[in-house]
């Protein structure tokens, strides 16, 4: 249950399992003690979830070391090769929903979104009552965009226009990675039934949350682009989205979302 409102204020539940960040990583062995640091600077109550797919350069290994530093509130899952960015968060999704936790962030470990926009998504989980909070490159009319070439903030925009135009979904930025989930979302939707395995996972998750009658807002973020590390985008990724999307409506008119 979402904490009960008492006048003008939220009861803060005691449980120090409120909110964990899954964070996926894939050879990002410049980035990751960083970004562990500046998460548990940003909120010392929110845990982290490392879901690593077999680094080569001593990503997973790292964590391990940083355990010891952060006990109780840095976690690892370790898998066997680079299996997919939604099947790490839907790992990572199960592992939180075991444990427990009530709000279940999810983010990029380059950088790109910000640490210390995650008390704000938090906060605006509990003054909305929403289900699902997305950080949003292009809320307000605005780009919020920093370090893209004009090619890749193109191609990003115009792709949540056309997944827009498909499934008739209001959300602004259709393909933002940076999201928070109450645990009552990711009950309700089968896991094991989401598809998608690059960036599509994201569209899949928005929209299913959404036949489900969740409540989902958007807040504006700034994205910006990694300066350490190589990004994961391939044209494989942008072909399953295009071609996924229509797939994907098609067969959520034979389903019910009960």
């Amino acid at each position: 249950m979402k904490p009960p409102v008492v006048g003008f204020f939220y009861l803060t539940l005691p449980s120090v399992m409120n909110r964990v960040v899954i964070i996926p990583t894939y050879n990002e062995i410049e980035n990751v003690e960083h970004m562990i640091r500046t998460v548990h600077g940003v909120d010392h109550e929110m845990h982290v979830l490392i879901v690593d797919d077999g680094s080569p350069d001593g990503t997973g290994e790292r964590v391990d070391e940083l355990r010891s530093e952060f006990p109780g509130t840095l976690h690892i899952l370790k898998r066997q090769g680079k299996q997919g960015l939604g099947t790490a968060y839907i790992a990572g999704f199960q592992w939180c929903l075991e444990n427990e936790y009530e709000y279940i962030f999810e983010m990029d470990c380059d950088f790109s979104h910000n640490p210390e926009d995650l008390p704000r998504m938090y906060r605006r989980c509990l003054e909305d009552d929403a289900d699902v909070v997305v950080g949003s490159r292009y809320v307000d009319n605005l780009v919020n965009v920093v370090n893209w070439p004009m090619g890749r903030v193109l191609l990003s925009y115009f792709a949540s226009m056309y997944v827009r135009l498909i499934t008739r979904m209001k959300i602004m930025d259709t393909t933002a990675g940076f999201v928070c989930y109450h645990r009552n979302v990711l009950d309700k939707i089968d896991l094991d039934k989401i598809r998608f395995k690059g960036y599509a996972f994201q569209i899949e998750m928005k929209f299913t949350a959404i036949c489900y009658g969740f409540k989902v807002v958007e807040i504006p973020i700034i994205f910006t682009d990694r300066t350490k590390g190589v990004s994961k985008m391939s044209k494989g990724i942008v072909k399953e989205a295009l071609l996924g999307v229509i797939q994907m409506k098609f067969r959520s008119l034979f389903r019910k979302f009960e």
